[in-house]
């Protein structure tokens, strides 16, 4: 165990900016050791309202600025989320439960600068769509007005810049709801970025359900930007109707990944490791159901099985694990029913099978379920979790039907020595993004986005920017 696992001045700093004062609030508790973090403030809807309102005002004026002193005002607080990194990570590990090191905490840090950044430097050119001498038109972009940002808890700050940036690049001002599981860490990176950014133009709510109804309803908000279950967002879908809000869906999914035969299950372990595990299974585009053509089968359960008894897994702040516990007692109940009906269904438990009680009780071990099918709850409800099935398959369109076979469509992945047949068999996935030989990995200039009960809407790049903007058509 190393030393760092006490708390740090800084991160104690930034805690006492945005908790409620003493004596309120709602606790919020480290879920890998139980120890209290801090205490959340719980606005009301008249909170919400007041922020809208001051957002709606803010907004012509952010908008004036023009998008080059956005981009340099935007920059400045990517610097600042920079300086606050180390404060930012611990404080996200405390209440997330995500370790400091590996592909977690501070890796989650500098994905938020890195792309609030590009969302400030990214160009969104104005587009000639005709000219012939007869007709000239001119397609541009004007800012949509108020976004609504309503994030998760699995990946609460990189999300939020993923929802903030490119609303913010296109001159929106946008009122933020964090989820209920991780509000400190994300008023924290809310306060960070308010450092540099004008009054008002950025603004955190912290509160329950309710609140959230609210917001997705609000007249005066434009836009909603969700992340999170399909059954939330359907909900969106419904409150955001009176207003008739643009709406951009990044929902639940149950991703597949096909290994084809001929493929080194050695050369791939690794890789299919972290497609699965990474965030200890709490990611949305998450590797969830995997299927293995039978000449290579037990090999790649295997090598994955090799690499999973290789990775600590304990409380974030030691810096020798690489894997947490799960972030609530809700999600923790979701696995456990899941690799116990595994059980009961003739599933092969190769790794974990059983809570981690020794490491705390929402610890849950790396599982791989061998020898399950279609049908059962493990393959076709999405875990998010720490918690893999393994399927055998004989035919390659088996395989493909079987990705394919449920309403959901957010990431998948093909697995093999041949590129071009992989790519072949990726066009043929119905999902939003299918990655060849990797699963998950995102780019800020590569577009994301779900079909399906996945939802809509692309996040990223020029398409994101476009996402939180209005067209309009200069004609004559």
């Amino acid at each position: 165990m190393s030393d760092s696992t006490s708390t740090s001045a800084p991160e104690v700093a930034l805690i006492e900016r945005v908790q409620s004062a003493p004596g309120s609030g709602r606790e919020i508790l480290d879920p890998a050791t139980g120890a209290l973090v801090g205490h959340a403030p719980v606005h009301s809807v008249g909170d919400l309202d007041d922020a809208i309102e001051r957002a709606r005002r803010a907004q012509p004026g952010w908008d004036a600025l023009g998008h080059a002193e956005r981009s340099a005002l935007m920059l400045k607080a990517a610097d600042a989320i920079d300086e606050h990194a180390e404060a930012l990570a611990r404080l996200l590990s405390r209440e997330q439960g995500k370790p400091l090191n590996g592909p977690n905490a501070r890796f989650e840090l500098g994905a938020c600068s890195a792309w609030l950044k590009t969302s400030a430097t990214t160009i969104l050119e104005a587009e000639v769509i005709i000219d012939d001498g007869d007709a000239h038109a001119v397609l541009t972009y004007k800012p949509v007005g108020v976004v609504g940002a309503i994030g998760p808890w699995n990946w609460p700050l990189m999300i939020t810049i993923w929802q903030i940036g490119p609303a913010l690049r296109m001159g929106n001002t946008v009122v933020v709801k964090p989820s209920e599981y991780t509000p400190l860490s994300v008023l924290a990176l809310l306060a960070v970025l308010n450092e540099v950014l004008p009054a008002d133009v950025l603004i955190g709510i912290s509160g329950d359900r309710e609140v959230g109804a609210r917001l997705s309803s609000h007249p005066d908000i434009d836009k909603i930007m969700f992340t999170g279950s399909t059954a939330t967002g359907r909900r969106i879908i419904e409150n955001s109707a009176g207003n008739l809000a643009r709406l951009t869906l990044e929902l639940g999914g149950n991703d597949a990944g096909i290994v084809l035969p001929g493929t080194d299950p050695e050369a791939i372990a690794g890789d299919l490791f972290w497609g699965a595990f990474i965030n200890t299974g709490q990611t949305c585009a998450a590797l969830k159901r995997l299927y293995v053509h039978d000449s290579i089968y037990e090999e790649v359960i295997a090598a994955l099985a090799a690499v999973a008894g290789q990775m600590p897994m304990g409380p974030g702040l030691d810096e020798d694990n690489m894997l947490g516990p799960l972030q609530n007692k809700q999600q923790f109940d979701i696995v456990s029913r899941l690799v116990e009906d595994a059980k009961t269904h003739g599933g092969r438990v190769i790794t974990g099978g059983s809570p981690a009680t020794d490491l705390g009780p929402l610890f849950y071990p790396i599982t791989i379920v061998a020898d399950v099918t279609d049908g059962v709850a493990l393959v076709d409800e999405e875990q998010f979790g720490p918690a893999l099935p393994v399927i055998k398959y004989f035919d390659v369109e088996d395989a493909i039907a079987s990705a394919n076979g449920l309403d959901v469509g957010l990431g998948a992945s093909v697995w093999g020595s041949d590129r071009d047949e992989a790519r072949r068999i990726a066009s043929r996935i119905q999902s939003g993004t299918v990655w060849i030989n990797s699963h998950g990995g995102v780019h800020p200039m590569i577009p994301f986005g779900g079909v399906k009960s996945s939802g809509y809407g692309l996040e990223f790049g020029v398409e994101g920017l476009k996402a939180v903007a209005v067209p309009q058509i200069i004609n004559g």
